[in-house]
């Protein structure tokens, strides 16, 4: 491995309390708890295509979509079936059943950071957009190259907050103040009619204000890898093991999705697909399960750095 890269674009936040989770929105985000955090930087930004790129270069890292699925742990699936891929959003024709999302989520074979929606696509001319298509292990291996970690999920959402502690959003209480777009996120009838300046697509880092830590796009864009294992309630300090020992609360409340063995971790921030009509999860508390090993379109990541 090389020597950590140079970073230049993090923002040092200090050492803090606020209440973590909000009783307002998704079960998931229950119950509101005191949570304090050290003092830590994180990075300005999402990884980028760019950024990624000079990590694959340096390293000859292969992501996760990129190798073809084991034979072994997938039997019963044909070669074809077991080729590289990952999850591409497809935009449908016209309404749809919003309680399925397999109407607008597609396996792509060939889809990847390099080809972010399969074959045909490219990053060439996306290079100031923030990296897709990787999963949990990626990220982590980025983070290890670059001398840092991911953050933690309430790191994540402390530095999403920007100082604005007790309110639904980053910026305030209202999603749309003034009827303005804040973060990157669907704007029209989803998941067929994006009316956004990028329509149903990520955009360039940066494209929108940055809050009030002078972070960019902690809310929307993409969602966001984070350090902690998913369970469905929040689990307080106190409910945490004492010890590295004792680990039983902590994996039993942590279970894979059902049917599945695969650890899954939480993803923060929201993404450009996140509409108030299926998903009002563009606020600083809100978070979503996602299983390590799968990539999507829409899912990136940042690293932060102890002080």
């Amino acid at each position: 491995m090389s020597a950590a890269r140079p970073h230049p674009d993090r923002v040092r936040l200090p050492a803090g309390t606020f209440p973590m989770g909000s009783e307002s929105f998704y079960p998931d985000e229950r119950p509101v708890h005191e949570r304090s955090v050290a003092a830590f930087e994180i990075d300005r930004y999402p990884v980028t295509n760019a950024d990624f790129a000079a990590f694959v270069a340096d390293t000859g890292y292969v992501t996760v979509a990129e190798r073809p699925l084991d034979a072994a742990a997938f039997p019963h699936l044909s070669p074809d079936e077991r080729a590289p891929g990952s999850m591409v959003f497809t935009p449908t024709p016209g309404p749809v059943d919003l309680s399925d999302w397999r109407g607008w989520w597609r396996w792509q074979p060939g889809a990847s950071w390099r080809h972010p929606r399969g074959p045909g696509s490219g990053i060439h001319e996306r290079m100031r957009h923030p990296v897709v298509q990787v999963a949990f292990p990626d990220a982590a291996a980025y983070a290890d190259w670059a001398g840092a970690r991911l953050p933690t999920e309430a790191e994540h959402e402390y530095a999403a907050r920007g100082g604005q502690a007790g309110s639904d959003y980053a910026w305030g209480d209202a999603p749309f103040p003034g009827g303005v777009a804040q973060a990157h996120t669907w704007i029209g009838r989803f998941p067929y009619d994006a009316r956004g300046p990028h329509g149903g697509d990520t955009a360039p880092v940066g494209s929108y204000p940055a809050n009030g830590f002078g972070v960019f796009d902690l809310i929307g864009n993409v969602w966001e890898w984070t350090s902690d294992y998913y369970a469905p309630r929040h689990l307080r300090l106190s409910d945490r093991p004492v010890d590295a020992g004792r680990r039983t609360n902590l994996l039993a409340a942590a279970s894979p999705e059902p049917g599945s063995s695969i650890p899954r971790r939480v993803l923060k921030g929201g993404s450009h697909l996140c509409s108030p009509e299926y998903c009002l999860r563009f606020r600083p508390a809100a978070r979503s399960p996602q299983a390590e090993d799968t990539a999507m379109s829409h899912i990136g990541f940042r690293c932060a750095r102890d002080l």
